[in-house]
């Protein structure tokens, strides 16, 4: 039976029995260090840095910020074409580290990695988290493409406020730079999957939060609103003031919709 403590709880208290001079003690293990597994969307791994930090810090939790193979210049993994292969890859990685009760928080393309993680049924995953998930196909609200976008359009789609866009690198140009390439070649250049909706609506034995940023230009509160309906235990939870990086904009809002 899969695990199903609702993120921002702490673990339960365990007993167990530990060998010691001879015989055995019974010891309950409080233990609350709970696992995160914190996804990037297509800005790349920079665009959760802070966040996994102030995560960490405020909830003493362990925090895995995995970069995602062919982004910031990783190299692929072989046969890890898709957005699905991908989400089998970091469930078989959990099961290497050993890892139990882990909540997924994945934004935007990261989202879409949670939401197909959970679908997998994996026991060591306990909820998860999508903030601005890209990838389900909602009639009369696409996602915005971002290929080609310059990085002043990029900003003014991203943020709320788009002074706290970080600045572009140096040199960078007009057209769609590494990571951006590295998102389409997992998703495609529609950034959906027309079945994802419709498998949604299997993931009933799991938490699941869907948080999106009220001045998101990228997919709109109506697409988010969409997503959550589309899973039976899901929560809704609408950031204002935030755009589809509540991570970079807004964090203590989001560490508060997590944890609240």
């Amino acid at each position: 039976m899969r695990n199903s403590v609702p993120a921002g709880t702490l673990r339960p208290t365990r007993t167990l029995t530990a060998p010691a001079a001879g015989g055995a003690v019974t010891v309950e293990d409080r233990d609350h260090t709970r696992p995160f597994l914190l996804l990037h969307g297509g800005g790349g791994p920079a665009t959760v840095t802070g966040f996994a930090d102030l995560l960490a810090q405020r909830t003493h939790s362990r925090v895995l910020t995995p970069t995602h193979p062919g982004f910031a210049g990783t190299p692929r993994l072989p046969g890890v074409d898709s957005t699905r292969a991908l989400a089998a890859a970091y469930a078989g990685l959990l099961d290497e580290l050993g890892l139990d009760d882990v909540t997924v928080i994945g934004n935007s393309f990261g989202g879409w990695l949670a939401a197909e993680i959970a679908l997998l049924g994996s026991p060591r995953v306990s909820g998860a988290v999508i903030v601005d998930g890209i990838g389900v196909e909602v009639e009369g609200h696409p996602v915005t493409s971002v290929a080609g976008l310059a990085p002043a359009e990029l900003g003014k789609l991203s943020f709320h406020d788009p002074r706290k866009a970080p600045a572009p690198p140096a040199g960078g140009g007009t057209g769609p730079g590494p990571d951006v390439q590295a998102l389409i070649s997992y998703t495609g250049p529609a950034m959906s999957d027309p079945t994802l909706l419709d498998r949604l609506r299997t993931l009933d034995d799991l938490p699941v939060h869907v948080i999106w940023g009220e001045s998101d230009g990228i997919v709109s509160t109506e697409y988010g609103k969409a997503y959550a309906a589309a899973i039976p235990m899901a929560k809704f939870t609408v950031l204002p003031r935030s755009g589809h990086l509540p991570q970079v904009e807004t964090p203590e809002e989001l560490l508060g919709a997590i944890t609240g």
